[in-house]
């Protein structure tokens, strides 16, 4: 710290040395020839001015200065901690890729071969297996009505509608079923 209040204070101290202890003496001595000083003589310095009837604080004193802090040296690194850190962010690397790709099948990799096109053939073919039965489901159920009707109704267009709201309420069931059954093999509830 570099202070100018300060060696004001010190100088007045120094000719009043029997209000200073023999230790505080020596150090405020020594700091007139010195541009800088320590916190502790500071902290000290102001203690002593206090018991002596000079009321003033820490920051009063440390009004006109700067600080100039000793720079931190860090130690060495051990080589073999080194080496062990490494090793522990290489295992956590290969521990994050393994999580990353662990869905990740290398035989789907491959696009083209026999087995890809088997697989889609019998995708495709359940759905068409599956649109096929709901078409004939609504045709049987309207032709099932419309003949089933003509006991019931002499008419062709009361028959015709009779048929249309039968397949309709058949339709409404088969994709309510079919919706359920996707959403069981999808996982949901």
């Amino acid at each position: 710290m570099c202070l100018r209040k300060f060696r004001e204070r010190v100088k007045g101290l120094l000719e009043n040395e029997s209000r200073t202890s023999p230790s505080l003496s020596e150090q405020l001595q020594a700091l007139k020839e010195q541009p800088n000083i320590s916190f502790k003589t500071a902290r000290k310095l102001q203690k002593c001015l206090q018991e002596n009837g000079y009321p003033v604080y820490l920051h009063e004193l440390l009004e006109d200065s700067t600080l100039n802090l000793p720079k931190v040296e860090l130690p060495p690194r051990n080589p073999q901690l080194v080496a062990r850190l490494e090793k522990i962010k290489a295992k956590l690397a290969n521990e994050e890729y393994m999580r990353i790709t662990r869905n990740v099948n290398p035989q789907e990799v491959s696009h083209g071969s026999l087995a890809d096109i088997g697989r889609q053939v019998r995708s495709v073919k359940a759905v068409v297996v599956t649109v096929f039965n709901f078409l004939v489901t609504v045709a049987a159920s309207f032709a099932c009505a419309y003949l089933g009707s003509q006991y019931i109704f002499t008419e062709t267009a009361a028959r015709i509608i009779s048929a249309v709201i039968a397949a309709s309420v058949v339709g409404l069931a088969e994709l309510y079923i079919l919706v359920r059954t996707v959403e069981g093999d999808m996982g949901e509830p």
